[in-house]
């Protein structure tokens, strides 16, 4: 068949530019998207053939590296980055037995083996191994520590951008042509990502092609990250990114390819037969392939051209013997890609028999190629692979010639076919990873009766992936088919049901607990807490202790999500109840650790007993001790802070200094830091209680460092952004400085939207603007958006029960409106946040010595000057109850003098 490529003259001018730029040392992206059958393909292999041979006066070639994304390796985690790894360090350190080998293992099994990872990515494959680790006692416990994996997850991610770069600049500039990104797997999606950020500073040029409108895994992420990068091209006026978009060809070009293609034909032949091509296919390379196709030899005949592309397909296929047309169409049920082996497999046919057919209908009717590069598993079962010419050839086959019913069945047929040649050919080893995402992707499209089936595969695979200690983001997809496949079950006497549908919610939301953003749904996808309810409903029918336990601690924290603190409490509570009823110390441990760490948002004294209790647990239970686990230490350390950071709140700094201090010292002794940046956000708070400012800010900017070196927003990096904005906001020179940062780490809450920490930091971004107006910058507009701020603040805690963000919204809108002049307003709001704190009482990350003393003032504004007085005295009462908890004299001292709001309550302010 015809290969020709023609046009695209101004396209190819633009991409050739893009190139000799790169080879200048300028980085470049280059996007060039189309309907499918547009030759997006020819035209990046004729780009990648010129720039290949290209070389400019004085410069060196550059390094061509040309990839494709396929349907069967989106779901396989960094697939096209170790693709590029790959090829990439073969430009650089070209040892065929090294690289053979690692291209060999393929990526699935070359993941899991932390030394191959660490070939291919220095340094890395500790990090693999840390992460196994963590997942597997995760998977094992039932508990998830989300919050601990997202960090290893960016180191990951990170280091094999960063490997990538190191690749790209230890030679000649690099082309990295992508051809069908809509088809990239997540994971080296978000390392594209990376790289994307890095190319105005690198000697790199992205070239990336899209199919609009296709089907697609991953489609939707790819469409989004596009339009991010070419969003921030506008907004600050680069010009490193170059869009592309293929239309069909002009007459011409159909009259220069047909020239091309039927160099036989007279001049007067050749027109004739472009004119009616141009009229049938109205430009369209796939059509033109397909419509030359048909025509034998160098014949010119324009009477039977097909009048549409589906039609075109039709005529090719009824070429075929019908013997092999039923050879197709089961193919066409495998993919794109298909191996003579699993097709022999499931027709019981002799093995070579296949080949030798498949081999006579790729040389006689085309149709189908044979795959150069056979995967590794394909070669151990000695078989051929073989792709369809094109999707939409395949496509068309696929649904024109089959029903959906055949089409399942060939589906259930596959599957089955692959699981025995798994069992004949990998009897005492671990099945393939393709292998199994073969199966299961079969399983997935058998219809009905393989639900179940189909769930346990991709089940399987979902923790496959995940123990891999690299990506969630495949281990999240496998799962959502899993209980997209068992959802709509019936429960069945067996359990099998429930079962099923428990575990992969449990993993689901586990998985993606740390993305959760205080929104309702995961991604697309279903309502997390109907979902947890469900699975708590599913594990009482089972009648598992263990499992009730866990699926009840998953439900409270998707209840504090959706519905606010208080039903979560009551469901935290349960679960801790139904922990020690299962006589399960590490669930009761994890249990009693969470709902300790929400109860103090209600009843501060209450929910320090239930942290003390979960550390006297951890002592004197030796399973907890002697575990080992990732998922307990994990525990543990939140435990240790959060009690150190609630006895400050109670007011107990000395307690509370000592736990901070030798819980971050330890933190710091760890590899990945994972929990550090939260301990250091609650050292720094005491350090900002106590007039330590030249400590805080030390503790901020290592907190900080840590969360920027994993290069990916972060809730607590916008945090403690914010903290050190108000840090900030005291000192003339640093104003702007605190302003500009107060916004950014809004900018930050508002991506990441972790729900507990969105009021808080939005409450300091109104501090940090009132503050900047008391001290002689009043703007109108500034007063304005803090007070819409904090009414947001309000509104959504009376939602979400987080009662100390509404106190302290309430303080800030007071301090607002006292600032315009408003003093009854002032006094309304202070009024308010008095009414809440007396009935919560102490309440963590709030102050009540500044919620007496602003209340004090509003007051005093509106001529109640007794009222005023005796808040003034409560707030000095709480000052010195709080100094007496300092032991050291100098510390103590330090507290009261350096503080500016301890010295407004204690008069000492000059």
């Amino acid at each position: 068949m015809s290969t020709a490529f023609v046009d695209r003259v101004e396209t190819m001018a633009r991409l050739q530019q893009a190139a000799r730029e790169v080879v200048d040392g300028a980085g470049r992206l280059v996007i060039v998207e189309a309907e499918s059958g547009m030759g997006k393909t020819a035209l990046l292999t004729a780009f990648a053939r010129k720039a290949g041979q290209e070389q400019q006066p004085g410069a060196t070639n550059c390094r061509v590296v040309q990839l494709s994304c396929g349907a069967a390796t989106s779901t396989t985690a960094f697939h096209l980055a170790y693709d590029a790894l790959l090829a990439l360090g073969e430009t650089v350190k070209p040892q065929q037995t090294f690289w053979s080998r690692l291209r060999r293992m393929g990526v699935a099994a070359a993941w899991s083996t932390p030394k191959a990872v660490g070939d291919l990515v220095p340094g890395l494959g500790a990090a693999v191994t840390i992460g196994q680790d963590v997942v597997s006692a995760a998977l094992d416990s039932g508990s998830m520590p989300a919050d601990s994996l997202q960090p290893q997850q960016q180191a990951v991610t990170l280091g094999i951008a960063q490997e990538l770069l190191r690749l790209v600049r230890d030679g000649a500039p690099v082309l990295l042509i992508l051809d069908d990104i809509q088809h990239i797997d997540l994971s080296s999606l978000q390392v594209l990502h990376r790289l994307v950020a890095e190319l105005p500073g690198a000697p790199l040029g992205l070239v990336v092609s899209r199919t609009l409108r296709e089907p697609a895994t991953n489609a939707e992420a790819v469409a989004e990250l596009l339009a991010l990068w070419t969003a921030r091209d506008g907004a600050q006026s680069l010009s490193h990114i170059v869009r592309e978009s293929l239309s069909a060809l002009p007459p011409d070009a159909v009259m220069d390819w047909v020239t091309l293609d039927r160099p036989g034909a007279s001049a007067s032949e050749q027109q004739k037969l472009a004119g009616a091509l141009t009229e049938v296919t109205a430009g369209s390379p796939v059509f033109l392939r397909q419509c030359l196709a048909l025509l034998p030899g160098d014949g010119v005949s324009t009477v039977s051209l097909p009048r549409r592309l589906p039609e075109a397909f039709a005529r090719r296929f009824d070429r075929v013997e019908e013997a092999d047309r039923d050879l197709l169409k089961l193919a066409t049920c495998y993919g794109n890609t298909f191996v003579a082996a699993v097709l022999a497999e499931v027709l019981r046919e002799d093995h070579s028999h296949v080949m030798e057919r498949l081999l006579r209908i790729s040389s006689v009717h085309g149709l189908i190629r044979a795959v150069e590069e056979r995967p590794d598993w394909v070669e151990h079962l000695g078989s051929d692979s073989y792709e369809f010419e094109h999707q939409a050839l395949r496509a068309a086959i696929y649904r024109q010639h089959q029903s959906t019913g055949l089409r399942e069945t060939r589906h259930a047929e596959l599957a089955d076919a692959l699981t025995r040649l798994a069992e004949r050919n990998w009897q005492n080893r671990q099945t393939p990873y393709e292998v199994r995402l073969a199966t299961a992707r079969q399983l997935r499209r058998a219809g009905f009766a393989r639900r179940l089936d189909s769930a346990a595969a991709h089940h399987e695979l979902a923790r496959s992936v995940a123990l891999s200690g690299l990506s969630f983001t495949e281990a999240e997809q496998h799962c959502l088919v899993a209980i997209e496949a068992v959802r709509a079950l019936e429960p069945d006497p067996e359990g099998h049901r429930d079962a099923q549908f428990v575990e992969a919610v449990e993993l689901l939301l586990s998985l993606t607990e740390v993305r959760w953003q205080g929104h309702t749904t995961v991604a697309d996808g279903p309502d997390i807490d109907r979902l947890a309810d469900e699975a708590e409903q599913a594990a009482l029918r089972l009648g598992d202790q263990r499992q009730i336990a866990r699926t009840t601690l998953l439900r409270g924290k998707t209840l504090l999500v959706k519905f606010g603190l208080e039903p979560s409490l009551d469901k935290l509570a349960a679960a801790v109840e139904r922990a020690e009823e299962a006589g399960d110390p590490v669930a009761l441990f994890v249990a009693k650790v969470e709902y300790g760490r929400q109860l103090p948002k209600r009843n501060l004294e209450a929910g320090l007993r239930v942290l003390i209790e979960a550390e006297e647990l951890y002592a004197s239970e030796p399973l907890l001790g002697e575990a080992n686990s990732p998922v307990l230490q994990h525990a543990r350390n939140l435990n240790e802070m959060q009690l150190g950071v609630n006895l400050f709140d109670h007011g107990r700094f000395g307690e509370g200094r000592n736990r901070l201090v030798r819980c971050t010292e330890r933190l710091r002794a760890e590899r990945l830091c994972t929990e550090l940046p939260i301990a250091l956000n609650y050292l720094a708070q005491l350090h900002l209680a106590t007039g330590e400012f030249t400590e805080a800010e030390a503790v901020l900017a290592e907190a900080r460092d840590i969360e920027a070196a994993r290069g990916a927003d972060s809730g607590w990096h916008a945090y403690n952004t914010a903290l050190l904005a108000l840090l900030y906001a005291q000192d003339p020179a640093r104003r702007q400085e605190a302003r500009d940062l107060a916004a950014a780490a809004w900018a930050e809450t508002e991506r990441t939207w972790l729900a507990n920490l969105v009021p808080i930091v939005r409450n300091l971004y109104v501090e940090v603007l009132v503050a900047l107006a008391e001290e002689g910058r009043p703007g109108e507009e500034d007063l304005d958006f803090a007070d819409r701020l904090a009414s947001d603040t309000i509104e959504e805690t009376v939602r979400s029960g987080m009662h100390r963000s509404r106190i302290a919204a309430l303080s800030l809108r007071g301090r607002v409106a006292l600032r315009r002049g408003d003093a009854t307003a002032a006094a309304a709001h202070a009024r308010q946040a008095l009414a809440l704190l007396e009935q919560y009482g102490d309440m963590p990350a709030l102050r009540t010595e500044e919620v007496l003393h602003d209340a004090a003032c509003a007051l005093e504004a509106v001529g109640a000057q007794a009222e005023s007085t005796q808040l003034l005295e409560r707030a000095r009462g709480e000052v010195e109850r709080k100094a007496a908890s300092i032991e050291e004299p100098e510390r103590r001292q330090r507290f009261l003098q350096e503080v500016p709001l301890n010295r407004w309550i204690t008069g000492t302010q000059p």
